[in-house]
Order: C-alpha cells, then sequence, then structure tokens
C-alpha cells in the first residue's frame, strides 16, 4: 500500500454521494436508508469509525436513516459484552440508529428462504469433508468438479436440511451449499456455503438454532428485510457482490445494492482483530480499553474526542483504492479540537526544587492566568507563588549550550503568568547530585505589570511546593516503532518498549482535584491529558493524549 498525505476534504462529492444524488433525483429512491453491520465478537477499532461516519453521515446528509445491525450469526465468538461495547461507541461518537437489529432476527426467514432455493433447485446439502469441497471448487485458473450430492433431488435436500435443523447431524458433518456454478471465474460462486452445523448457544436465541447462516448468506438478505438502499462495504467485499445480488435475484426480493469503498489503514497500528486479540490475551497492553489499542473504547480513554474523529473521518475521505493513512494526521485532528476546547492547568512531570530566598517563608503571592488563550469566556484562575516551588528538570541546566533559554546559573528566566527569577546558587547532595536550585525573584516584573525593565526569552511552567497536589501521570505514546507492522513478519517485534512510561510522583496544581473522569486538559508546554477512570479521591490518574508537536515527525527527519 502507498502511503498519502491527505488534506481536508472538498466541496466535491465522493463517488458514494454521486450514486446517491443520481438515485434520488431520478427517483430510484425516495430517501435512503444505509446500515452499520458490525460483528460482535470483539471491539470496534478506529477503522470501525471511518465506516460508522460514513454510513451516518450519508444518512444524516441526505435525510435518511441508518439502522445498526448485528451480523450475530456465529455464536462461538459473540458476546453481549461486545454488543454493548459496540453500541456505546456509535453513541459515543455523536450517531443514534434509527434501529438496532440483529442477522438472529431474521434466522426463521433465513431458514424459509434456504428452503425456497432448495425447491428451486439452488441449493444442496453437502456431506463432503471441508478439504474435499475445497479440491473439489478447484483453482482460479481450472474449474470445479460436481460432487455426487450436487444432484440430490429437491425433496431429499429439504428433508436433509430439515434434519440438520432438527439437530440430527454433529458439528461438521454437512453444510447446505448454494448449486450456481462450479465453472465461474469467481470462486464464491462455485457453489459457497450457506449454512453450517454449530451447536453452541446463541447470545440472543439461546439453543433455539443449531445451523447458522454464513455472511454471505444472511447479509444481502438482511439488507432486503430492511429495505437498505445503499449497503456499503470495504474493498474486500467485490468478489462478494455477485453472489449478493445472485441471492437477491434468485429469491425476487427488494433489491438492495452493495457499494465497496477502501477501509481505513493507519501507521503505526494493526486493524486485524486477530492480532489485537492476541495484544490483549498475551499481555502487551492491559486490555480493549487500553489507550495505546485502535480501539474505539481505547482511543476514549486516551481522551480523543468523538468530533476529532468524525473531523478525521472526513478529512481522509471515501476512495475506491487502499492507501495508508498518516497517524499523525490523526494526533493534528485531536490537537486541532483540544486547542480549542482544553482548559490549560500546569502539572511538573519530572520535580526540581526551587527555592526562592527572597521570598519570606509562609508568604503567598497569588498570581492570576488564563485557562484558556483561545476562549475569552474561559476566564481565569489563581496560583499560589510560595517560597518553594517546583519545575521541570528539563528547565534546568548546570551548563547550557549556546542559545539556551532556560533557567542556568546566572540566568534569568520568566516564570509563566508571575515573576521573573534569577538563578543564585546550586545545591547538590554529598555525591553531586542536583537538589535544589536557589533563586531570587525581581518583585517588579510581575507578569502583566511588569515594570524591571528586564528583558528574558525563557518562559517555564511552574507550581507551589506547599500548594501542589501529587499524581499518576501515563504517557503513552505509538505501540509499535515501524510506519507498517502489520507488514512484519512477527508484528509484536516491533512493539515500542517506551510507548508507556508511568510517573507516580508528578505534581498538578489543586484546580486538578477537580476534574471528572473523561475530563480533556491542555498540561501547559507538555500535552494534552485526561482523567483516567483508574483514577481515586486519594490517587488522581492522568494520560497522556497526544504531545503538544508532531515529535515522531522531528525523529524521523534525524
Amino acid at each position: 500500500m502507498k502511503s498519502e498525505s491527505t488534506t481536508p476534504a472538498s466541496e466535491s462529492l465522493n463517488f458514494i454521494e454521486e450514486i446517491i444524488e443520481s438515485d434520488l433525483a431520478t427517483g430510484k429512491y425516495s430517501s435512503i436508508l444505509t446500515r452499520f453491520p458490525p460483528e460482535p465478537n470483539g471491539y470496534l477499532h478506529i477503522g470501525h469509525s471511518k465506516s460508522i461516519c460514513l454510513n451516518f453521515g450519508l444518512a444524516q446528509k441526505y435525510g435518511g436513516k441508518t439502522n445498526l445491525r448485528f451480523d450475530d450469526t456465529n455464536p462461538v465468538t459473540e458476546e453481549t459484552e461486545f454488543v454493548e461495547g459496540i453500541i456505546e461507541d456509535v453513541r459515543w461518537l455523536g450517531f443514534e440508529p434509527a434501529q438496532i437489529l440483529y442477522a438472529s432476527d431474521y434466522f426463521e426467514q433465513l431458514y424459509l428462504w434456504a428452503k425456497e432455493l432448495i425447491s428451486k433447485g439452488k441449493a444442496y446439502v453437502d456431506f463432503s469433508s471441508p478439504d474435499e469441497i475445497a479440491t473439489q471448487k478447484g483453482t482460479p485458473t481450472t474449474p470445479g468438479t460436481a460432487n455426487k450430492y450436487r444432484d440430490t433431488s429437491p425433496e431429499e435436500n429439504l428433508a436433509l436440511f430439515e434434519r440438520m435443523r432438527a439437530g440430527e447431524f454433529p458439528d461438521g458433518h454437512c453444510t447446505l451449499r448454494a448449486k450456481i456454478d462450479l465453472a465461474s471465474p469467481n470462486m464464491h460462486m462455485r457453489d459457497p456455503y450457506l449454512y453450517r452445523i454449530k451447536h453452541a448457544e446463541h447470545h440472543r436465541t439461546g439453543n433455539k438454532w443449531c445451523i447458522y447462516p454464513m455472511y454471505d448468506w444472511a447479509h444481502g438478505q438482511s439488507d432486503s428485510i430492511e429495505k437498505i438502499t445503499h449497503s456499503i462495504c470495504t474493498l474486500e467485499f467485490i468478489p462478494h457482490r455477485e453472489l449478493y445480488d445472485w441471492c437477491i435475484d434468485t429469491l425476487g426480493i427488494f433489491p438492495s445494492k452493495q457499494y465497496e469503498f477502501a477501509r481505513l489503514n493507519l501507521t503505526y497500528t494493526v486493524m486485524s482483530k486477530r492480532k489485537l486479540k492476541q495484544l490483549v490475551e498475551e499481555g502487551h497492553v492491559s486490555g480493549w480499553d487500553d489507550p495505546r489499542m485502535p480501539t474505539i473504547a481505547g482511543i476514549r480513554r486516551r481522551g480523543f474526542t468523538p468530533e476529532s474523529i468524525r473531523d478525521f473521518a472526513t478529512r481522509i475521505g471515501v476512495a475506491k483504492r487502499d492507501n495508508l493513512i498518516e497517524l499523525s494526521l490523526l494526533e493534528f485532528c485531536i490537537r486541532e479540537d483540544l486547542n480549542k476546547r482544553a482548559l490549560r492547568r500546569f502539572a511538573v512531570l519530572s520535580p526540581l526544587k526551587v527555592v526562592i530566598k527572597n521570598l519570606p517563608e509562609g508568604q503567598t503571592e497569588w498570581m492570576e492566568t488564563e485557562n484558556n488563550p483561545e476562549d475569552a469566556e474561559a476566564g481565569k484562575r489563581p496560583l499560589a507563588f510560595t517560597r518553594e516551588l517546583w519545575i521541570e528538570q528539563d528547565d534546568f541546566m548546570e551548563n547550557p549550550p549556546p542559545k539556551y533559554f532556560r533557567l542556568a546559573p546566572g540566568g534569568m528566566v520568566r516564570l509563566k503568568s508571575a515573576f521573573i527569577i534569577r538563578c543564585e546558587e546550586v545545591i547538590k547532595d554529598s555525591v553531586g547530585n542536583l537538589m535544589e536550585v536557589h533563586c531570587t525573584y525581581i518583585p517588579e516584573s510581575r507578569s502583566g505589570q511588569d515594570t524591571s525593565g528586564l528583558k528574558v526569552q525563557g518562559v517555564i511552567h511552574w507550581l507551589s511546593a506547599s500548594n501542589a497536589q501529587q499524581a499518576e501521570v501515563r504517557l503513552y505514546d505509538r505501540l509499535f516503532k515501524v510506519e507498517d507492522p502489520a507488514a512484519e513478519e512477527d508484528f509484536k517485534s516491533t512493539i515500542n518498549p517506551d510507548s508507556l512510561q508511568v510517573i507516580t510522583q508528578a505534581y498538578i496544581e489543586p484546580a486538578l482535584a477537580e476534574a471528572k473522569a473523561g475530563e480533556r486538559f491542555q498540561f501547559t508546554r507538555l500535552g494534552y491529558f485526561c482523567l483516567d477512570p483508574d483514577s481515586t479521591t486519594t490517587n488522581l490518574v492522568f494520560n497522556r493524549t497526544v504531545t503538544l508537536k508532531d515529535s515522531w515527525a522531528k525523529e524521523l527527519k534525524k
């Protein structure tokens, strides 16, 4: 796949919108109905969000509706937990389904239609093994060969199919196959499976059924039952479209139509449910909602907003060929969104103590700083300036290089929204480790009222040591070190060992103590963060959503 940069979508229509506008203009449909049909066998990921935004977005644009329909045809892998998680994800993204439906709602009708195919001589019960069927299907360049079951009479096939439903055969003993064309150049048309036997309890129908429809049988007919006008799938379903149309045409039911678009492929990410499941089950991440995971639950926990995901989906557009989207675009979208809405707060992640020698112990100077410079209505908040402060260790250097504008011996720096301070003395322990920095402040340099006449280039953030509160901060980064981990022989070998750094003794300003789970902030000069659900009243936990700038772009240039 080719890596492509993307730009915000123009006003021109994508190819699906062109089809819909033509269908409405010609009167083919008076309104449109789309659907999002996930399998409830895992959690949705960022790739699914593109499909969600597309299906619901098209319906919204053209005054139509969208169903959320669960493709729950495999009782072995499906769970109610996944159903509930998917509904939550769709609603979190800002969409409300017209109806929440299930393929299992249609099991009886699908069964009756299968009997109709059998009666027409268009389906038969096959007792061949999977290996035998694979051999009989031939290859893309050689036609398949019929087996002895293909010419069984409709009457006998109906009786056998009814016995399948009655549970007379064990798992895998036989299947129901469509009788189409063993010489078709499309392998999906060479007598595809319609039903298989699975003696397993279904999350909704219990033990009522022991035969379950295959995707290609359930999908198109479910669309037809619901009268879906535009059934939008990803590109891998192009070869399935001929079978989709054959089933509908043979039954003579509502002619839903399938259209395909390119799925989302994202750099530094894997989208395979199988691979994501490995990451969870082998303990490489803490769970499906680990903030490093590309699941919607994970990115929600990390602090992404639904608005940023919808913006991302709009920017990448709808394509007819696969491409590889830069993760940096997704990060750009969340920065754009949070820059406008996130309240600014001070936090010190790697604390170094600063003692203000000319401020008496017990004295507090109250400063004022803005909550969000992008939002004039966000107001201001007070900050306590006291004798002992915390600054970031990275904001002090004993032997600085040229053009170093932060704090150094003899140098001056402005504390944001406070005073200019001058470094007077460096305090070390007996083995030479840096312990404290002693400074003096310039009383006339109060921010907004500066009459000192001093000019300094550096501005750093800070906290009062007596006023700050302790917190845990989790610095999340990209889970993989390479651009396309799925292309590697062992994708897990490319896991980034620095994808999570836990700081257990960070300091935060008191205003953050009232934060609620999921609430998002910009930690001044450090990045965007949100409060994690793991937080308690005695131990606040903040997750880094994204850095202030794209640090990976800088590393790649090196």
